[in-house]
C-alpha cells in the first residue's frame, strides 16, 4: 500500500472521529451533543463600577438620603442594523441604567414596565386577590390611597450615534519563489479600525418636568485582526497554512460604560459630591469641600459653578486613571 492512500485513510479516520461527537439518536441525558464551554457567570463591570459603589459608600457614611429616580426610556436612535439583521446597538439601556442607579445607592422606583403592577392593581380592585387565611380584616387585599410613592426624577435620553470606520489602517505583505518546486511563498496581513457611539440623557424633575441636568458622552471603539499564512508544495503535495487573530472591543459594554459614567455624574450631584474627592478615606472629609451642587437636590440655577465642565474629562471617575476612585475601592 502507498504512502498516499495511508495519509487518506488517516484523513478518513480522523473526520469520522470527529463526527463521532455528534450523534443522530439522543443519548441517555436526552442531547444529541454535551454542550462546549465552561466558564462560569461572572460580574460585568465597566472602569466606572468602581466609582458608583464609592458614591454608594459615600452617602451611607455621610447619611445622605436619595430621591426617588426612575427610569424611562433609553431608545437606539441610530436606526442601525447588524448584517444579520438585529439591531447593532442593544435595546436594553434602560436595564443598564436601572443597574447603575443600584450600584450608586439610589432609590428606585418602577415605571419602564409596569404590566405586573396594573394588573395585580385591576385584580384588587375586583376583589380578586386574597389575604392570607385567617387575617384579621377583610379576606381579600385593599386597594390603599397614596400606597405607591412617586418619583423625584426620572432619566431618559438615547443612543444618538454610530459612527462606523473613523479612522482605519492595514497592511498586507507577501513574498514567494517564482518558481514554486525551488520554495513556497507567504503573507501576513493586519488591520485597525475605529469606530464611536454616543449617547445623551436628561435627568428630568417628575413634578415639574423642568430638565436639571443632561450629558452627552461619546466613547471609541477598536477593532484589529492580524492573520498570517504560507502556500507551499513539497513533493506533489501542497500545503496551506494560515493562523489569525482578531478582537473588536465590545460595542454594547461601550453603551454600559457610558451609563455608568452619566450615572456616577448625576448621583455625585445629588449627592452633593465634590467629584472624585468623595472617594478618599473618611479620615479626609469631602464635606468641606462641597460646592454649591450640595444638597439633598440639584440646585436648578448652579450650571455656572456645578460639575459639568468636569465631565468632560475622561480621567474622571476612571477606575484605572482617577487616583481618587482608585484609593475608594479598598
Amino acid at each position: 500500500m502507498t504512502a498516499r492512500p495511508l495519509r487518506f485513510g488517516a484523513l478518513t479516520a480522523s473526520l469520522a472521529l470527529l463526527a463521532g461527537c455528534v450523534s443522530p439518536t439522543a443519548g441517555p441525558s436526552g442531547l444529541y451533543a454535551a454542550p462546549i464551554g465552561n466558564a462560569p457567570v461572572t460580574a460585568n463591570p465597566t472602569p466606572y463600577s468602581a466609582a458608583l459603589y464609592c458614591l454608594a459608600d459615600y452617602a451611607r457614611r455621610y447619611n445622605l438620603p436619595s430621591p426617588r429616580i426612575a427610569v424611562g426610556r433609553i431608545s437606539d436612535y441610530t436606526g442601525t442594523v447588524s448584517a444579520d439583521g438585529g439591531r447593532q446597538v442593544t435595546g436594553g439601556a434602560s436595564l443598564m441604567a436601572y443597574s447603575a442607579l443600584a450600584k450608586a445607592g439610589a432609590r428606585i422606583v418602577e415605571r419602564f414596565d409596569t404590566s405586573v403592577s396594573e394588573l395585580e392593581l385591576r385584580y384588587a380592585n375586583n376583589k380578586l386577590i386574597g389575604e392570607p387565611a385567617g387575617a384579621e380584616e377583610s379576606q381579600y387585599r385593599r386597594i390603599l390611597a397614596g400606597q405607591v410613592p412617586g418619583s423625584d426624577f426620572y432619566i431618559v435620553g438615547g443612543i444618538t450615534e454610530v459612527n462606523y470606520n473613523i479612522r482605519s489602517a492595514g497592511f498586507d505583505a507577501g513574498m514567494g519563489e517564482v518558481d514554486t518546486n525551488r520554495g513556497g511563498s507567504g503573507v501576513i496581513t493586519g488591520k485597525v479600525f475605529v469606530m464611536n457611539i454616543a449617547m445623551d440623557l436628561r435627568l428630568v424633575q417628575t413634578t415639574s418636568l423642568e430638565v436639571v441636568d443632561v450629558i452627552s458622552y461619546q466613547k471609541q471603539i477598536i477593532g484589529r485582526e492580524v492573520s498570517a499564512g504560507v502556500f507551499d508544495f513539497l513533493n506533489g503535495n501542497v500545503f496551506d497554512v494560515s493562523a489569525g487573530q482578531g478582537g473588536f472591543e465590545p460595542v454594547q459594554l461601550a453603551v454600559r460604560a457610558m451609563i455608568e459614567r452619566a450615572t456616577v455624574e448625576m448621583m455625585a450631584n445629588l449627592y452633593g459630591a465634590p467629584g472624585p474627592e468623595a472617594c478618599l478615606n473618611a479620615a479626609n472629609d469631602p464635606l468641606g469641600t462641597v460646592g454649591p451642587t450640595g444638597g439633598y437636590y440639584a440646585a436648578y440655577p448652579n450650571t455656572d459653578s456645578n460639575n459639568g465642565q468636569t465631565r468632560a474629562d475622561p480621567s474622571r471617575w476612571h477606575d484605572r486613571r482617577d487616583g481618587d476612585v482608585r484609593r475608594s475601592r479598598y
